[in-house]
């Protein structure tokens, strides 16, 4: 993997992922920022959801459920102290579909935490990581 960082001005910079992608990241204001984009540490957390909802979106089509939606609300800890570390990731997916079966989602989100989602394994380095789920009706 290959990606690149610009520093633009203050504390905004321009991101280009290796797959020729772009995302602006800033600060807020108090810190130097122009509240242009989402801040680092967000995109590290939404990166992980991506990650970790990849995952059981592909499992639970694979164990042929019928999944119309997914989203994932993230709570999340700082360290007071620097670095401030997350030091608490809580996730909490919502899944939708047609007879879903609640053991094929939890069994599909322990996967992911356990054994696929290289995210959020390394970010359980230093945080403890929860999940929880709910299922809708589509």
């Amino acid at each position: 993997m290959k990606a690149r960082l610009k520093w633009v001005d203050g504390v905004c910079f321009l991101g280009e992922s290796g797959s020729g992608h772009a995302v602006v990241m800033d600060g807020a204001p108090e810190g130097g920022g122009r509240n242009l984009g989402p801040r680092p540490m967000e995109l590290l957390l939404l990166g992980t959801a991506g990650c970790t909802s990849y995952d059981v979106i592909t499992i639970l089509k694979k164990s042929r459920q019928q999944v119309s939606d997914c989203w994932v609300e993230i709570e999340a800890e700082r360290a007071e102290e620097e670095p401030k570390v997350l030091t608490r990731i809580h996730f909490h997916f919502v899944v939708s579909g047609r007879e879903l079966k609640a053991d094929a989602v939890e069994r599909a989100i322990k996967l992911s935490a356990e054994k696929y989602c290289s995210a959020s394994i390394m970010l359980g380095k230093t945080a403890d990581i929860s999940h929880d789920f709910e299922l809708r009706d589509a």
